[in-house]
C-alpha cells in the first residue's frame, strides 16, 4: 500500500542529506518527553526510542540521553538533571505543560544550550532554536470546517480540550473562526486532558447539564473515545458524532467502514519527535543551519481517503 503523508509547510533551511561530522568528543543531545499517558503520546515515545537508537548508529559522535515524565515537575526534575549529570549540549523537549517548563528550559537556552521545543510550545515566545510541530491553528480549522459541512443547518456542541497549552489554545480558536456565523453554538469547553478517563467524566458532566447535544469536538482519539464510552453508557441517541483527531488506527479503520459515529479524523501525527530529534542531530553535526519553524499540516481523513492514512502495525 503506498503511504502518503500531509505536505510540511517548511520555514526553516535543512540539509535533510547532511553527512555526519566528525568529532573529537562527544556530545549529548537531551531528549525530555511525556510519558505514554494516552494513544498518541504512547505513538510518539515510540518514535523517540527508534529515532534515537538509529542515530546512536549513525552518529557515532553524539549521545542521547531520554527520559519520560508523567507531570510537568517531573519533567523539570529530568532536564535539570541532564544537565548537571550529562552536560548536554542541546535539548529537544515537548513540554508536559507549557507554564512549568518555560523557565528551567529558558535557562538552559540563556546558558548556551540549543533547544528545540516539540509539539507544545513554551509560554515565552523566541525561547526556542528550532520549533517543531503539527499546524496546531490549521489542525482546529480542519475540523471545524468538517463540522460546518455537516452540520450545514448549524446546532449545539460540546468540545473536549486537552491539556492546557499554547497548542491547546490555538486548536481552539481555529476551530472558533472556522464555526463562526455558522449557526453552530458550542455550549461547553472543558479540559479533558488527551486521556480517555477524564474525558469519560468530562462527557458525563455534559450529558448530564445538556439534554440534547447534537455532536462532539473531542480534538483527539483518546478523548472521543472516552466521550463515546460515556454517550453509550448513558444510553444518548441524540448525538450525531464525534470527531477526534492525530490519526489513531482503530479510528481509522472506523471512519474507513463507514461508522457514522466517526465519520472523518484529523492528522497530528506523534512521529513529528522524530523529524525534530533528527534535525537536532544535523544542527550539532554539521554547519546546516536548522533554526526556525518546521510545521507539519493537518488533512481531513475520511472513507475516501482512510485507507493512505491506516498502518496496522502502528503503537497509535
Amino acid at each position: 500500500m503506498t503511504r502518503h503523508f500531509p505536505k510540511a509547510a517548511l520555514a526553516v533551511s535543512f540539509l535533510a542529506l547532511a553527512a555526519p561530522a566528525v568529532a573529537q568528543d562527544t556530545t549529548v543531545i537531551g531528549v525530555s518527553i511525556p510519558a505514554a499517558t494516552h494513544g498518541w503520546a504512547g505513538g510518539m515515545n515510540y518514535h523517540a526510542q527508534a529515532t534515537v537508537d538509529r542515530l546512536e548508529e549513525v552518529y557515532p559522535q553524539l549521545d542521547f540521553v531520554l527520559s519520560t515524565a508523567s507531570n510537568a515537575a517531573e519533567q523539570v526534575n529530568d532536564i535539570e538533571d541532564m544537565m548537571a549529570t550529562r552536560d548536554i549540549a542541546a535539548l529537544v523537549v515537548l513540554p508536559f505543560e507549557s507554564e512549568p517548563l518555560t523557565g528551567p528550559v529558558q535557562a538552559l537556552s540563556e546558558s548556551g544550550i540549543w533547544i528545540t521545543v516539540v509539539d507544545r510550545g513554551l509560554s515565552v515566545e523566541g525561547i526556542e532554536d528550532l520549533y517543531v510541530a503539527g499546524d496546531n491553528p490549521g489542525f482546529g480549522r480542519v475540523a471545524g470546517e468538517f463540522f460546518t459541512g455537516a452540520m450545514p443547518d448549524g446546532g449545539q456542541i460540546v468540545v473536549l480540550r486537552g491539556i492546557p497549552t499554547t497548542i491547546d489554545n490555538e486548536r481552539l480558536a481555529g476551530f472558533e473562526e472556522a464555526i463562526e456565523g455558522s449557526g453552530i453554538e458550542i455550549l461547553a469547553a472543558e479540559h479533558g486532558n488527551w486521556n480517555r478517563d477524564d474525558s469519560f467524566t468530562v462527557m458525563q458532566d455534559f450529558l448530564s447539564r445538556y439534554p440534547e447535544i447534537d455532536a462532539v469536538w473531542a480534538s483527539d482519539d483518546d478523548m472521543a473515545i472516552g466521550a463515546m464510552a460515556a454517550i453509550d453508557a448513558a444510553g444518548r441517541d441524540d448525538i450525531q458524532f464525534v470527531l477526534g483527531g492525530a490519526g489513531m488506527k482503530e479510528m481509522i479503520q472506523r471512519t474507513m467502514e463507514g461508522d457514522e459515529m466517526v465519520p472523518a479524523n484529523v492528522t497530528y501525527p506523534p512521529a513529528m519527535i522524530a523529524t525534530a530529534i533528527e534535525m537536532t542531530a544535523v544542527g550539532v553535526t554539521s554547519n546546516a543551519p536548522v533554526s526556525g519553524t518546521f510545521t507539519i499540516g493537518s488533512v481531513l481523513i475520511t472513507p475516501e481517503n482512510a485507507e493512505q492514512y491506516y498502518y496496522p502495525d502502528s503503537p497509535f
